[in-house]
């Protein structure tokens, strides 16, 4: 009896050991498949907690230049990001449509259009209904709102020709660096004409101070005597800036790579020089994204110790924090999911595990565009989505498609209409919805770019554009969620477009098969002479 409870008690421990040794082994593939992600997790959370600690144990105010040392190796990694943008959309694009005849690149280029601008509206129509719904202006002290930085002029109508300007470049190898755009400067006035412009609105009273040679001429209106407010005339001013010109590329690109797909047999030379470019491309991404962790880590604890009083900051416009935030959470978590499980039939939560890495960067760097190299692996290597589809789709949808941006810039009028005590009608709510959509078209995919384009909108409305120096306090912050959404959406494009493409795509050879997957690791050749492509 005690031979067989010992028999007994041996096998019910051999079951336990190879119960605990398949969960290690289950533990051990996790981690090692996903490595990336749990180091990029890593030193997000470390960033934020040294951040603080340090910002609140060491009982000083850090001066710019210690927070640009400190920040070194993250300044680093973002250029070594940057540096890969040019060359990254460029051949994509090329290799993209150079691979595609002119129906299939029609088609995805159409479904691509829809999908942009269809999350965008929606995007719009959300922060507007938010922000309706909370009402964070109102009731809010506009003297005690911090004001932070200056706000600049713009003329809408030259914003959207600039954009167009933008499209057609007259240089293409001089819009990898420079990009043109219109300025509003001080007017100089002649002699004899009008040399100030000073008014005072209070209803419908206006007061005018008006300057000629022979002295000053007052237009006074005698019911109200009121405190006179500086006007200044401008003017419209064009010419370069040194900002890389990625719509321009992007245009460009596409129509290069078109014509090398129906070009044939002599474009084939062509072709396959961009092919392989763009795989050398990417195979120095898999490098860069390894540093990636390290480099996540110092920016965020650098723009933590940046922060003035961050407790000030949000008690003076946490309302507003708050309803941005909510609108771009609706937007992530429940829209675009349930977009991509409707038309693509893939699972949310799976999908957007498969893009961690892509989404931390992009919170980390606040740049669409220079999260693209990171976005199109996780798309290529997690998901394993076509190629053909994610180097076509991917860089337009980091140039044009800004759904964070098109809800923020909504959420951020009407906030600004609201402290100032004015009511939106539906005409204004529907010039908000078309402004907001297509300047947030026309932002760049990098920081801070939705505040310039932020002020077409309030233009567009009457609304003061100096008030915008309201929330550049906290656009830092909100930047990063934007262009987080902003990545996410693009994801999700790209799926959706690769899903309802797959008919057409099965039809078509693809000009990949044969090429080098590339990946985070190296690659070990076999007796067959094909390559099997080992994930560290």
């Amino acid at each position: 009896m005690a031979d067989y409870d010992d028999l007994q008690y041996q096998g019910i421990s051999s079951d336990n050991s190879k119960r605990s040794t398949r969960i290690l082994s289950g533990v051990k593939k996790f981690c090692k498949a996903n490595l990336l992600v749990i180091l990029l997790l890593t030193s997000l959370k470390l960033g934020i907690i040294i951040g603080f600690a340090v910002k609140f144990g060491s009982n000083r105010d850090f001066s710019k230049k210690d927070v640009e040392y400190i920040s070194f190796p993250g300044t680093l990694f973002l250029n070594a990001l940057k540096m890969v943008i040019v060359p990254l959309i460029t051949t994509s694009l090329i290799s993209g449509m150079a691979s595609l005849d002119k129906n299939a690149y029609g088609k995805l280029g159409g479904k691509a259009v829809l999908y942009y601008m269809t999350t965008t509206f929606i995007a719009v129509i959300l922060g507007i209904i938010v922000v309706t719904s909370i009402q964070p202006g109102r009731g809010a002290d506009k003297d005690a709102i911090q004001r932070e930085g200056s706000s600049q002029q713009v003329n809408t109508a030259d914003a959207f020709l600039d954009l167009l300007r933008n499209m057609v470049p007259p240089n293409i190898v001089a819009a990898c660096f420079e990009s043109y755009k219109t300025r509003q400067v001080p007017d100089e006035i002649e002699p004899g004409m009008v040399t100030e412009l000073m008014s005072n609105i209070t209803g419908a009273t206006v007061t005018m101070v008006m300057t000629t040679e022979d002295g000053i001429t007052s237009l006074v209106n005698e019911s109200v005597m009121t405190t006179k407010m500086p006007m200044m005339r401008y003017k419209s001013e064009g010419g370069f800036e040194d900002k890389t010109n990625v719509l321009g590329l992007v245009v460009f690109s596409c129509f290069f790579g078109a014509i090398i797909g129906r070009m044939g047999r002599q474009g084939e030379p062509l072709k396959i020089f961009f092919d392989t470019f763009m795989e050398a491309i990417m195979r120095l991404v898999s490098l860069i994204i390894w540093t990636s962790p390290v480099g996540i880590f110092f920016l965020i604890m650098g723009k933590i110790l940046e922060m003035d009083d961050w407790q000030k900051t949000f008690q003076q416009i946490g309302l507003y924090s708050a309803t941005v935030m909510t609108g771009l959470a609706i937007h992530a978590f429940i829209v675009l999911p349930l977009i991509l499980f409707i038309f693509a039939r893939k699972n949310p939560v799976r999908y957007l595990f498969g893009v961690a890495p892509a989404l931390m960067t992009a919170f980390a760097t606040a740049s669409s565009s220079a999260t693209l190299p990171i976005t199109l692996q996780c798309l290529e290597e997690n998901l394993n989505i076509d190629r053909r589809v994610t180097r076509f789709v991917l860089p337009i949808g980091a140039t044009v498609n800004m759904d964070g941006t098109a809800l923020y810039e909504a959420v951020a009028a009407i906030f600004i209409a609201q402290v100032n005590g004015l009511n939106m009608d539906a005409k204004d709510i529907v010039t908000i919805s078309i402004t907001a959509t297509l300047a947030s078209i026309g932002a760049a995919g990098v920081p801070q770019a939705g505040l310039v384009t932020m002020v077409i909108v309030l233009n567009a409305v009457g609304l003061p554009i100096d008030d915008i120096t309201l929330i550049i306090v906290i656009d830092w912050f909100l930047d990063r969620c934007r262009t987080t959404i902003n990545v996410w959406g693009d994801s999700i494009g790209a799926g959706i477009v690769y899903e309802r493409s797959k008919d057409e795509l099965q039809r078509l050879p693809d000009p990949f098969e044969d090429n080098d997957k590339f990946s985070i690791g190296y690659q070990t050749p076999n007796i067959n002479n094909t390559h099997d492509d080992t994930t560290l």
